[in-house]
């Protein structure tokens, strides 16, 4: 399995409205410009996100985008899944697989769903609120 440009940079984008909500909507210009992603990207992305209802448009000179909940209620998870679809290493651990003819007998599906396990099991368990956590603890470890 392998994240996407798509998925990584929603996730900093996501990150990115978190960290400058001050109560104004931030301009995806000002995003774009902070994370050195092409606004265009950006434009497809927040697309998704807001028709998602993760985030909102807010029109006018002094428009943006802010989240439309608080950065606890979103999950690493949530927002990959939203951008990448599925995040199972191999469809027959999905949720909505078809089932297999070989799944009787087939030992190396206990890996894939370990795995899958594995992954769901830290994406859906680290929220936008921690990445801003750990961004504080990043920036106030800088010393002089």
């Amino acid at each position: 399995m392998r994240i996407s440009t798509k998925g990584r940079y929603a996730l900093r984008l996501m990150l990115d409205l978190a960290t400058n909500c001050c109560g104004d909507p931030i301009r995806l210009k000002d995003v774009a410009k902070r994370q050195q992603i092409s606004e265009k990207y950006l434009e497809q992305i927040i697309s998704v996100l807001n028709k998602a209802g993760f985030v909102r448009s807010i029109r006018g000179p002094q428009g943006g985008y802010v989240l439309t909940r608080r950065p606890e209620e979103y999950t690493v998870g949530m927002i990959l899944r939203l951008t990448e679809g599925s995040l199972a290493p191999v469809e027959c651990v999905e949720n909505t697989a078809t089932p297999c003819d070989r799944e009787e007998d087939c030992v190396t599906k206990m890996i894939w769903k370990k795995l899958n396990d594995a992954i769901s099991g830290v994406v859906d368990n680290i929220t936008l609120a921690d990445l801003l956590e750990w961004q504080a603890a990043r920036v106030n470890d800088y010393v002089i």
